[in-house]
């Protein structure tokens, strides 16, 4: 079952390094401004939370929850390719199946039982 979590933060964008100054190394102020919209309610009650310490990203939906790091020397220096990177991997150890379509984010909650 796939269903629309919420559409993608365009904020996140002037959040970048470039813009701010952020000397992370992962581009913080981006990758927290990115996940804040993913914490939300589905329409059947399920709550989703995903939240950044550090360099670990957790997500959780319902009973599932999941852990991803943010990998710069295996991802590169570009902060978007190590945040879909890490959503990923939080997503596959929780179970569920996480995706960005026509500037949405999709979750998928059957993916393994």
């Amino acid at each position: 079952m796939k269903l629309k979590l919420c559409d993608v933060n365009a904020e996140a964008e002037a959040k970048l390094p470039q813009f701010t100054g952020d000397k992370s190394g992962v581009a913080a102020h981006y990758v927290d401004a990115w996940l804040q919209p993913l914490n939300a309610k589905l329409e059947d009650g399920t709550a989703v939370r995903c939240k950044r310490r550090g360099l670990k990203l957790t997500l959780s939906a319902g009973g599932k929850k999941g852990e991803g790091l943010l990998r710069r020397l295996e991802y590169g220096p570009d902060p978007a390719r190590m945040l879909q990177a890490a959503l990923q991997e939080a997503a596959g150890n929780a179970g569920l199946g996480l995706s960005v379509e026509a500037g949405a984010v999709w979750l998928e909650l059957t993916l393994r039982a």
